[in-house]
């Protein structure tokens, strides 16, 4: 007889054994906060890792959902947060399981969603109101229930600035019709920055359109920075010349974006062939 085969043998004698006796395996219990009474108390810098794989969901979740429609709210755990007049993100991406969060106002079976969301939702948590907070897998990733979840919760992060300058000069490529539209940024509580421009110029009788873009990250720290797009003609050839440009520009973190706008008359210039 194989060790394989004995092992497996030997662990059906045991589950017979303790069947036959009347006891069975331990199960792992769900967490404390699986239900709504239980919910446990969070407050800004709060986080904690907890297995969820044997949490439930139940009627208090479905009724938190109603006006969320996340696709499931399953091994579900509850939080309860005293508002304090400033901003809130609780994060649970960090989980190794598909994970949302459901915010509400209210009592138990009577709540009102206040925000939701997949990964991360952010909220205004008013002074002298109770935030509950739902933690659930929503199964995005197809299936489990539950698992390993992380969860914190933050103060949102200042919204980003923006200051965006368009330069009065560019250059066109004579071969390819292509024209260069540059500038700067400064740019502060960003993740990323993009710059989107659209360009007309005529050229005899008729009007050149084209378009281009610019991006970049991990560039918003309050230090200038210069930014350039290549502008693609859509009916023709960029030349030489004045060149109406409309410059669009936003820098964005987790949960705002600043905006930038600047209509600037461009004289393209130093074609190469």
């Amino acid at each position: 007889m194989s060790n394989k085969f004995s092992r497996s043998f030997a662990s059906m004698i045991l589950a017979l054994m303790l069947s036959l006796a009347g006891v069975s395996p331990a199960l792992a219990a769900p967490p404390a906060n699986d239900t709504f009474p239980n919910a446990t108390s969070a407050s800004i810098g709060f986080s904690e890792q907890l297995d969820t794989s044997e949490a439930t969901t139940d009627a208090d979740d479905a009724q938190l959902n109603t006006t969320c429609g996340a696709p499931a709210t399953d091994a579900s755990v509850w939080y309860a947060l005293q508002g304090s007049d400033q901003g809130v993100v609780v994060d649970v991406s960090g989980s190794n399981y598909s994970a949302g969060v459901l915010v509400g106002v209210g009592t138990q079976g009577n709540l009102q969603t206040v925000a939701c969301g997949p990964g991360a939702t952010a909220f205004f948590a008013a002074s002298g109101e109770t935030y509950y907070v739902l933690a659930i897998d929503d199964q995005f990733d197809g299936g489990g229930n539950g698992g390993n979840l992380s969860i914190s919760f933050n103060e949102i992060p200042p919204p980003p600035t923006l200051d965006f300058t368009v330069n009065r000069y560019g250059s066109f490529n004579s071969k390819t019709g292509t024209a260069t539209i540059s500038g700067t940024y400064t740019c502060t509580d960003g993740d990323f920055i993009e710059v989107f421009v659209d360009a007309r110029q005529r050229v005899g009788r008729l009007f050149i359109f084209g378009s281009g873009g610019f991006f970049d990250f991990g560039t918003c720290d309050g230090t200038p920075h210069s930014w350039s797009a290549e502008i693609f003609p859509q009916n023709g050839l960029f030349k030489g010349g004045k060149t109406l440009t409309l410059n669009f520009s936003q820098a964005c973190g987790a949960f705002e974006c600043a905006f930038g706008f600047a209509e600037q008359t461009v004289q393209l210039r130093g074609g190469r062939k």
